[in-house]
């Protein structure tokens, strides 16, 4: 695997929001485009809120070695990253979960960890192994009507 921190990963990035991109021009033309998309995050946000994820709450910090870690609340879970600057993909690797790839949007300041609906599903029964099922039910529930857009979180570098 191709190791490469161009996009300058290393540090700590704090959730901010939701985030939501469509995998094709011509589906976003067909929701209605940034209305749709707003209203999705919107969504998102709530049901994130639900299993512990909201703004102040969650963290990624990506260190120069390979090694991140996430803070949720008082949770901690670490593994290692890789990134193809290439497909503009990371791939994170949990101690109890299957790589999990995720598309990077990033500026100096912020970034876009976008996921397939159903992977992003994994990782939130994942991190919050502790939910009530009714939780996880609607969260799948609008993850599985988000087919053909990307959906997870938007990240703030801290300083």
């Amino acid at each position: 695997t191709q190791k490469d921190t161009s996009v300058d990963m290393v540090g700590t990035w704090r959730y901010t929001g939701a985030a939501v991109e469509f995998k094709s021009d011509n589906l976003l033309k067909k929701a209605g485009g940034a209305v749709a998309a707003s209203a999705v995050e919107s969504k998102l946000d709530e049901q994130l809120a639900k299993v512990g994820i909201k703004e102040g709450q969650m963290s990624f910090t990506f260190n120069a070695d390979s090694t991140f870690n996430v803070k949720i609340g008082r949770k901690n879970m670490s593994g290692t990253y890789s990134y193809n600057n290439a497909t503009q993909k990371v791939n994170l690797k949990f101690v109890k979960l299957v790589g999990m790839n995720a598309k990077i949007d990033c500026s100096s300041s912020g970034m876009d960890m976008l996921f397939d609906s159903d992977k992003l599903l994994k990782l939130l029964v994942f991190f919050g192994n502790k939910s009530n099922n009714a939780t996880i039910k609607s969260v799948s529930s609008l993850a599985s009507s988000y087919d053909g857009m990307m959906v997870g979180f938007t990240l703030k570098k801290e300083s």
